[in-house]
C-alpha cells in the first residue's frame, strides 16, 4: 500500500476526496452501522474521484470502521455524487514505471478490505458512479442505488483504459460475461453510452433501487433487513463454459470492429475478462495491475488522457473566445430554411433554450413539413418519458412556420440553412436586413463557404457569424463558431454563450474554406479517392486506414456525409486550394448516377462492391499498397494541419484534435490526430518538428 508520504509526492495538486467514519444506530439492528462518507470537499460540478491520497484516506477511514466492531460497514457519497473514478490529472506527469505499479496496485490494496472483510460491507451508491467508483461499489457485498443517479458506467475502454480496479474480474462474476461484456467493452465503445438505474437494477449491478429523499435513511433500513436475514439478495449463476466462450467472442468482435486492434485498452479489457472466468481475485488483480502499469507508461494512454483533458478543459473555456458578459440574450429564434438539417436544429433551439422558434421556407408544404418534424420529435420524448405532456405541449406551441421573413422582426438570432451556393446565402442575408433589427444576429450553417463574402453587401456585416451545426444535430457535440472578417466581439461572444446554452462544445475558427474539420476530412479522404482512382482495388484503399482505428471507412464515411455533400465541399476546397485537392471525375459520375454507397452486402453481411459502381469508376493502371495509401494520407493531414496553424484557422493543435474528437466522432485513445502523427514520425517526416511539445499527450522523459 503506497504511504501518505508517497501519495503527496506522486500526486502533489491531487484534489483529495476525504473519507470519514461515523457510526449509525438503525431501528431494530444490534450493534451499529460503520458509514463511511467519501467527499471531496466541493459542489456536484467537481465529483468525487480516487487519486493516492484519496486512497490513503478511504484506508485510514476503513481501519476506523473496523476497529469500532460495528455491525456492518457501509460507504457512500457527497450529494449527487458517489465517486467517477480514478483521479486521471497527475498521470499525465507519472514517469517513473515503479510510481505506475504502486498507483496501480493501491487501488485494489484499498477496495479488497471491502470484499474480503469478515464484516459486511454495503455500498450506498447516492448519485453518479463511474470507472473507480463503480469499482469500489461491486467491492462490497451488498448496493443500493438512488433512483436519480444520473450516470453509471465503466467509461475506460473509451479512454484507452481498462477497469483495473477489479472491474474486470469482479462484474463478469456478479451479472455474467455476456453483460459485462456489454457494460465494459460494448457501451464504452458507443461513444461512452452509460447506463440507466433502470438497466443497472436488470443486470444485477445493484441489490435494490431507492428513492432519493431519504435515500440513506431507507439504504439503512435494508441494510438491517438483510443482516437479520428478511432479504437475501439474488446473485445470477454463472456459466463459465459455453456462455463465456460467445461472450469473449462478442467482445472480440466489437473491439476488432470498433478499432480495428488499435487500442492496447480495449484488447487487454478482453484478456482479463477471459481470465476472470477462473474467479480467482489473485490472479485477476496481479493481471490488472502489472497490465494497467503498463498501460499507464505508454504514449497511447496518454493521448487518450489528453482527450480527456481537451473535452473536459479547453472545450469549457475556448480559445480566442470574447468576454462572455458581452453577449446579448437571446429570446427568440429565426431559421431560414426547414429541411431536415434546419429541422433538427429548430428541435434542438426549442429544447435548450424554450424559446420561440420561427421556420420559414419557398412554399408552405415545406414549412409545413418541418415544423411537423419538430412536433413528431417532440412526441417521441414524450413517449420514451425524456418530457411531461405539458411540457411537450409548451415545446409544440413554441415551433411555427412563416412564409414571410417579417416574422423575424423580434428575433435575436437567425440561422440560414439553405442551398449551399454562395449567390443564394448572400441574396438570404440581404432580404434578411430588410427585416430583422440592426442589431439581430445572423448566423450561417455553411460547411464550407466563405462567411465574410455572404456578409459582404450587408449595411451590418459585423453581425454576421458562422454556426457550424454536424450531423446529426442532436447527437454531434462540435460546434465551430466562425468569425468574419467584420464579425464583432458582441456577435461571437452572443454565439459562444448560445452554443453553451445548446450544450454544445465550440471552438472558433477563422473564416478559411471548409473551416477544420471537413477541411482536415476532405485532405485526408481525397487520398484514398485518389488512390482509387489511379487503380487501387476498393477493398484495400477503403481498409488502408484501418490501423487508426477509426469509427468507419473512407467509404462508409463518405456514405454518411452524403457523395453530393462531399463532392461539393470537395470542389470548394479545390477552388481555394487547387494544389492540395482535387476533383474526382469518378466521383462526380457517382453523383451524376445518384448512386450513394460503394459497398453492399447479401444475406449473411458479406460485403461487396455494388456492380454498377464498378463499371462506372474508371481506374488507371498505378495500385498503391494499403501501407502507401496509408502513408499518403497521413502526409497530407499532417501537411494540412500545419498550414492551417500557420493560417490561424485555430488556436492551437489542440483545437485541432477537439474538432476532431467530437465533430467527427474520432476515438478519444487515438487523441485526435497530433498526438498520434507525433509518434508515429510522421509530423517530424513532413513539417520538420512534432505538433506537440514533449510531455503532451506522451510519457514525459525522467
Amino acid at each position: 500500500m503506497i504511504t501518505e508520504e508517497q501519495a503527496r509526492t506522486a500526486f502533489p495538486d491531487e484534489v483529495v476526496t476525504k473519507a470519514a467514519t461515523r457510526l449509525v444506530s438503525v431501528p431494530g439492528l444490534d450493534g451499529q452501522v460503520a458509514l463511511i462518507t467519501i467527499d471531496n470537499g466541493h459542489d456536484h460540478t467537481r465529483p468525487s474521484t480516487f487519486g493516492p491520497q484519496s486512497l490513503v484516506s478511504l484506508n485510514a477511514a476503513f481501519d476506523e470502521a473496523v476497529a469500532a466492531k460495528p455491525a456492518a460497514i457501509a460507504v457512500t457519497g457527497k450529494p449527487f455524487i458517489f465517486a467517477v473514478g480514478a483521479d486521471l490529472s497527475g498521470v499525465e506527469q507519472v514517469s517513473d514505471p515503479e510510481l505506475a505499479t504502486q498507483i496501480a496496485q493501491s487501488g485494489h490494496d484499498v477496495f479488497r478490505r471491502f470484499t474480503d472483510s469478515e464484516i459486511p460491507t454495503f455500498a450506498f451508491v447516492n448519485g453518479a458512479v463511474m470507472g473507480g467508483g463503480l469499482e469500489l461499489a461491486l467491492s462490497c457485498h451488498y448496493r443500493t442505488l438512488s433512483e436519480n443517479t444520473a450516470a453509471v458506467s465503466f467509461p475506460e475502454v473509451f479512454l484507452g483504459l481498462f477497469p483495473g480496479w477489479g472491474g474486470t474480474q469482479l462484474l463478469p462474476n456478479l451479472i455474467g460475461p455476456d453483460a459485462a461484456v456489454t457494460v465494459i467493452i460494448e457501451n464504452a465503445l458507443n461513444q461512452n453510452k452509460m447506463l440507466s438505474v433502470a438497466k443497472a437494477a436488470e443486470l444485477g449491478i445493484v441489490d435494490e433501487v431507492l428513492g432519493s429523499a431519504d435515500y440513506l435513511e431507507q439504504s439503512l433500513l435494508w441494510l438491517a433487513k438483510v443482516l437479520r436475514g428478511e432479504i437475501t439478495p439474488r446473485r445470477k449463476e454463472i456459466d463459465r463454459g459455453a456462455g463465456w466462450d460467445a461472450a469473449i467472442a462478442r467482445a472480440k468482435s466489437i473491439v476488432d470492429g470498433k478499432t480495428k486492434g488499435a487500442s492496447p485498452g480495449a484488447t487487454k479489457a478482453v484478456e482479463l475478462l477471459e481470465l476472470a472466468r477462473e474467479n480467482d481475485l489473485d490472479r485477476g488483480y496481479a493481471a490488472e495491475t502489472e497490465a494497467l502499469a503498463g498501460l499507464l507508461m505508454t504514449d497511447t494512454l496518454r493521448a487518450g488522457l489528453y482527450s480527456f483533458n481537451l473535452v473536459n478543459k479547453r472545450a469549457k473555456r475556448p480559445a480566442g473566445a470574447p468576454d462572455k458578459s458581452l453577449a446579448r440574450k437571446v429570446g427568440k429564434i429565426g431559421i431560414v430554411g426547414a429541411g431536415l438539417m434546419a429541422s433538427q436544429m429548430a428541435l434542438l433551439f426549442v429544447r435548450r433554450l424554450k424559446v420561440p422558434v420561427v421556420l420559414t421556407d419557398v412554399d408552405q408544404a415545406r414549412v409545413d413539413k418541418g415544423v411537423s418534424y419538430v412536433h413528431g420529435e417532440i412526441d417521441k420524448l414524450l413517449a420514451k418519458g425524456r418530457t411531461s405532456p405539458d411540457g411537450a405541449n409548451r415545446l409544440k406551441t413554441l415551433v411555427s412556420g412563416s412564409l414571410d421573413k417579417a416574422a423575424f422582426a423580434d428575433a435575436d438570432f437567425v440561422i440560414e440553412a439553405v442551398f449551399e451556393e454562395l449567390g443564394v446565402k448572400q441574396q438570404v442575408f440581404a432580404e434578411l436586413e430588410q427585416h430583422v433589427r440592426p442589431d439581430a444576429i445572423l448566423a450561417t450553417n455553411t460547411s464550407s463557404l466563405s462567411i465574410s463574402a455572404m456578409a459582404s453587401k450587408l449595411e451590418h456585416p459585423e453581425r454576421v457569424v458562422g454556426f457550424h451545426f454536424f450531423n446529426p444535430v442532436a447527437v454531434m457535440p462540435l460546434l465551430e463558431i466562425v468569425r468574419a472578417d467584420k464579425t464583432d466581439d458582441e456577435t461571437l461572444a452572443t454565439a459562444f454563450s448560445l452554443g453553451k446554452q445548446l450544450k454544445k462544445s465550440s471552438v472558433l475558427v477563422k473564416d478559411e474554406t471548409a473551416f477544420v474539420v471537413n477541411r482536415l476530412l476532405l485532405r485526408f479522404v481525397g487520398e484514398v479517392l485518389v488512390a482509387i482512382d489511379e487503380g487501387t482495388p476498393f477493398e484495400v484503399a477503403d481498409a488502408s486506414l484501418d490501423p487508426l482505428g477509426l469509427p468507419m471507412s473512407p467509404m462508409t464515411l463518405m456514405q454518411l456525409v452524403g457523395p453530393a455533400i462531399a463532392l461539393h465541399v470537395g470542389e470548394t476546397l479545390h477552388g481555394s486550394f487547387p494544389d492540395r485537392f482535387s476533383v474526382s471525375e469518378n466521383l462526380r459520375r457517382f453523383v451524376e448516377a445518384k448512386k450513394t454507397a460503394v459497398w453492399q452486402w447479401d444475406d449473411k453481411g458479406n460485403q461487396s462492391i455494388d456492380p454498377e459502381v464498378a463499371a462506372l469508376w474508371q481506374q488507371g493502371d498505378r495500385p498503391s499498397t494499403a501501407d502507401e495509401v496509408r502513408e499518403r494520407a497521413l502526409a497530407a493531414i499532417s501537411e494540412e494541419i500545419r498550414i492551417m496553424l500557420d493560417e490561424g484557422v485555430v488556436a492551437e493543435a489542440q483545437d485541432i484534435d477537439l474538432c476532431l474528437l467530437l465533430g467527427a466522432g474520432w476515438p478519444f485513445w487515438l487523441g485526435g490526430i497530433t498526438p498520434y502523427l507525433d509518434r508515429s514520425g510522421v509530423s517530424e517526416k513532413v513539417n520538420g518538428k512534432p505538433f506537440l511539445a514533449p510531455g503532451v499527450a506522451s510519457v514525459p522523459t525522467r
